[in-house]
């Protein structure tokens, strides 16, 4: 079979693929712990799957507007709202089946092939995908660890040029846990005004956070109109299998995204969007949301504490998310080669840094969404590794 060129631009989720190796070994009866996926452990809060069987029972198992029933699309421009302080008008709302659509459905009505998109390095590895897959250019700004995983504003005025169209951020972030800053955030808008540029603002863990964020991108002035906002309810509700993001945007993106909705998936279940009112809106989600948060920071902090006692590896207290990031290169091995050990020698399932990009060299991702007898067990498993596969670079670090 002969397959269309831009086949070749796509790239992978290595979470997934780990995933897979790993339960291939575990099916041969290894212990293994997955500290590989994003995916919150939780089980979704009974109401929310109690409001999804009313629907159903109530017919919801219909066709919906393209865009999202008229109610959720209002329940999520009240949340918004809430959130950057700001009104949000539900024609500026968007639902889709995945919030990887939104990315998607950004790119192909915004960005002709040539334009250039700015993105985070390390960053979610869909963003240079897709980006690549529509043919437009990559342009990566490196996140550094000295910089807690900040953005340089510097060098991302420097990558600036004519043919720039939008600039990515995720923060918080994945795989980093780090948080853009307010005064960058301010100095973001000034650059994307002054350069006429879109901004994606991947806003996935807005919620899965230990400490008040600021203001979102698109609450400072001028910057609704050029904003792009990517959401959903997997991470913050564990409804990662319910396939329910959203996009908030200006009215007239929203129109076009409506219409690549309609060529492609027409519309995200019915059942499915009617319980996000039931998550948006209740205070038993509110609670459980919080309660879910509590654990993560207890997890977070054992983990991080865990990692920093084996010598040769470092890692920053992450701000946000459920991701911890560690630097591995005191040890002596790469990224990809302790991932690969971990995995087969010790039973961790991790990521490679590099699986975010080349700005990940030398680190590994750990998702936190195990119990903290899990990560216990993960961080001993971590610590003899080290200790026997290189001793001598290990001890002297």
């Amino acid at each position: 079979m002969r397959f269309a060129s831009r086949m070749n631009r796509l790239g992978t989720e290595s979470a997934f693929e780990v995933l897979a190796e790993a339960r291939r070994i575990e099916a041969t009866g290894k212990s293994m712990i997955h500290l590989e996926i994003g995916e919150p452990d939780f089980d979704t809060p009974g109401n929310i799957i109690e409001a999804a069987y009313s629907a159903m029972r109530s017919g919801a198992t219909h066709y919906t507007p393209a865009a999202g029933v008229p109610e959720v699309r209002a329940a999520i421009a009240a949340s918004m709202a809430r959130r950057g302080g700001v009104a949000v008008d539900p024609d500026q709302v968007v639902v889709v089946p995945g919030s990887k659509n939104i990315l998607h459905f950004a790119l192909l009505s915004c960005v002709e092939a040539g334009e250039e998109v700015i993105l985070p390095d390390p960053g979610y590895p869909v963003y240079r995908s897709l980006t690549d897959f529509v043919g437009a250019v990559a342009r990566p700004i490196r996140l550094r660890e000295e910089m807690k995983f900040g953005m340089d504003m510097d060098e991302l005025e420097s990558l600036i040029s004519p043919r720039t169209r939008m600039v990515i951020i995720n923060s918080p972030q994945n795989p980093t846990g780090g948080v853009l800053s307010g005064p960058d955030l301010d100095r973001l808008a000034e650059l994307a005004i002054e350069h006429d540029l879109l901004v994606l603002s991947d806003e996935i863990y807005s919620r899965i956070c230990f400490s008040k964020l600021p203001a979102p991108i698109w609450a400072r002035p001028g910057m609704a109109e050029r904003t792009i906002v990517l959401d959903g309810l997997s991470k913050t509700y564990a409804m990662c299998g319910w396939r329910l993001g959203y996009g908030v945007m200006p009215k007239e993106l929203a129109k076009r995204m409506e219409t690549l909705l309609i060529n492609t998936s027409s519309c995200a279940a019915s059942f499915t969007q009617l319980a996000a009112v039931e998550a948006l809106d209740s205070p038993s989600s509110e609670d459980a949301v919080l309660r879910m948060v509590a654990d993560f920071k207890e997890r977070r902090d054992l983990l991080v504490a865990g990692l920093n006692s084996i010598p040769g590896v470092s890692c920053l207290l992450p701000e946000a998310s459920f991701y911890a990031f560690p630097n591995i290169t005191a040890t002596g091995m790469t990224s990809r080669e302790m991932a690969s050990r971990l995995l087969h020698e010790s039973g961790v399932a991790v990521l490679a840094g590099e699986a975010f990009g080349e700005g990940g060299t030398g680190f590994i991702r750990l998702a936190y969404t195990k119990g903290l007898p899990d990560i216990r067990e993960a961080v001993q498993r971590v610590a003899n590794f080290v200790a026997n596969a290189v001793p001598s670079r290990a001890s002297t670090s």
